[in-house]
């Protein structure tokens, strides 16, 4: 179902030993390809393939296959329960959603801080989201990048994620215009990680996507994304960045997600969406209409990458086309951009939150706080069996 523009949360496992791996595993591929391109440079003064294709081509491949390999493992063995809920001491809550809260939480032993998202099964059952409550469960304990956040506990009412302090990509938007690149740079990474995996999203939004204490960026909420390796027609999402397949009910694929990119481009650059208007049905109207008008600040590389993201023509649209990502990160928008350099966080970030230490909640709004009841009676058994 569509939703309306509300922020969510969760945080990230940058720690855990599988993503660990992938990062040194990511590091030698790019280093030796990185060496690879410096030899052929010294080779000869003439003209050589670009630095991107000698590297970022061959590295990427082997580095995703790797990375699916280690997906594949933990999707076919989900994680287990290991602790209780009586294990952690809640704190403050970050967040609320239609069917439950994201709270503060500290582990008793460790004193490790974690956020804690917390679920109303009757309201999940009720408001018909078991499968996609399944999905982000089975989806979160299994990806390991960068620029996503990750379960490490998985308990009988609640999930919970390591927390780092992180402040709403949606609270920088009148300051974020002249860095959009930067940010969307991790976006295209996190999409083409996510897509060799067979994953739509399907929930790209600024209220998702949080600034970690290093300025990246950090993709939270899961709750629409799905394992698809042909079409669904599922309706989902947030109305303004709908694609115009999804509103048409034609079926879609993982092209929804560049379709998505290019709404954030445009937000990001422009402080507004490229469709908006009072009603979801007029900004239903307005994005089939496929008519995008861009603000006169908008440089020429970047009105062509967003045309060609914003494309109502699948056959057209970047992304979905022979050359797949490359497309867009080969675009002359993203010439400036070391795509190895953001995969590392080797880039100085242009905007970093104010922290002042790990119970540090002042990047959040305040919440009522409500008592946490555990039923003692099973209600949903049967449709959580799985869970």
């Amino acid at each position: 179902m569509a939703q309306a523009r509300n922020p969510s949360f969760g945080q990230n496992v940058s720690t855990n030993s599988a993503l660990q791996r992938l990062d040194n595993l990511a590091s030698r591929f790019f280093n030796k390809y990185r060496k690879g391109n410096q030899e052929k440079s010294q080779e000869s003064d003439g003209p050589h393939v670009s630095e991107y294709t000698i590297i970022w081509d061959g590295a990427m491949k082997e580095f995703l296959d790797k990375a699916k390999d280690e997906f594949l493992r933990k999707w076919e063995c989900p994680l287990q329960s290991t602790t209780c809920l009586d294990d952690f001491e809640r704190l403050k809550t970050l967040g609320t959603g239609s069917f439950g809260r994201v709270m503060l939480v500290k582990h008793r032993e460790t004193e490790q801080y974690y956020a804690m998202k917390i679920l109303d099964k009757q309201k999940v059952v009720k408001l018909k989201q078991i499968e996609h409550t399944l999905n982000e469960k089975r989806i979160l304990q299994a990806v390991s990048f960068p620029f996503l956040v990750r379960l490490v506990y998985n308990l009988c009412h609640c999930r919970v994620y390591v927390s780092k302090k992180h402040k709403l990509l949606c609270h920088f938007l009148c300051h974020i215009h002249p860095h959009a690149r930067f940010f969307a740079a991790q976006i295209v990474l996190t999409f083409e990680y996510l897509h060799s995996l067979d994953l739509i999203y399907r929930d790209l939004k600024p209220e998702n996507l949080l600034i970690d204490q290093h300025g990246y960026i950090q993709v939270t909420d899961f709750g629409f994304a799905k394992r698809v390796k042909g079409r669904t027609w599922t309706l989902c999402g947030t109305p303004e960045y709908l694609a115009p397949e999804i509103i048409l009910s034609k079926g879609y694929n993982k092209a929804v997600d560049w379709w998505a990119l290019g709404v954030l481009i445009y937000e990001m650059a422009a402080g507004y969406p490229p469709f908006f208007a009072d009603q979801p049905i007029q900004i239903y109207e307005k994005i089939v209409s496929g008519k995008v008008r861009f603000p006169s600040h908008f440089s020429s590389d970047l009105k062509d990458l967003l045309r060609n993201l914003l494309q109502v023509d699948l056959t057209k649209r970047f992304g979905n086309l022979k050359n797949g990502v490359n497309d867009i990160k080969n675009h002359k928008w993203f010439a400036t951009t070391d795509w190895i350099a953001i995969y590392e966080k080797k880039v100085e970030a242009p905007i970093i939150p104010k922290c002042r230490g790990p119970s540090d909640t002042s990047n959040f709004d305040d919440y009522d706080e409500e008592e946490i009841r555990i039923s003692e009676t099973e209600k949903c058994a049967k449709e959580f069996l799985e869970f």
